[in-house]
């Protein structure tokens, strides 16, 4: 039987990690949104893989993310977050069959639970790194986006991609922020 050790990264190499994770979550949040309100608003096929790219990649990252910081068991909320934007993904693509407000309603329980997720994570996160001021305040604008998100899905408009648009780029800013305000700390630590 072999022992299997999980990278546990030190605060070191903790920070230089989240400040990449976060850049790397902003820039591809704000693709996405490109993508969105541009080919993804007049091309339906574009449109559906957008949709069914932006929560598999949460998921992924939250993967990769939970992996280096100690694995999930370690990370529980980063955990839920990964099934969560896993079946979410699924529910995107069983949804795009039904209508795009099918579409935004799914769309809005996910927000409102991996908001739920990113909040507590940012709390737990606190204390060993500090500046997650932003990735909290994130998690519950996206818990109310989520509920927004579901009543808008019963309305009588029909949604699109656009509407979706605007809450992945309040995710870029969010991100981008943290991933500034970890180098801004990271340097004046150092100094």
């Amino acid at each position: 039987m072999t022992d299997i050790t999980i990278n546990q990264p030190t605060s070191t190499q903790g920070i230089q990690w989240l400040k990449s994770y976060y850049f790397a979550r902003a820039a591809f949040s704000i693709a996405w949104v490109v993508a969105a309100f541009t080919v993804g608003r007049s091309v339906p096929a574009v449109a559906a893989v957008l949709l069914l790219a932006y929560p598999a990649w949460d998921a992924a990252a939250n993967l990769l993310d939970a992996h280096r910081n100690g694995g999930l068991r370690q990370n529980p909320t980063q955990m839920l977050n990964v099934g969560v934007s896993g079946l979410t993904t699924a529910a995107v693509a069983i949804a795009l069959g039904m209508s795009m407000n099918a579409v935004l309603g799914v769309f809005g329980v996910w927000a409102a639970l991996a908001g739920i997720f990113q909040l507590a994570t940012g709390v737990r996160r606190w204390k060993s790194y500090g500046a997650q001021w932003a990735m909290i305040l994130s998690g519950a604008q996206s818990a109310l986006a989520g509920v927004f998100f579901i009543g808008q899905a019963s309305g009588a408009k029909v949604a699109s991609i656009a509407d979706i648009a605007p809450y992945a780029a309040f995710g870029a800013f969010y991100f981008l922020v943290s991933a500034v305000w970890l180098t801004v700390s990271d340097a004046r630590r150092r100094t």
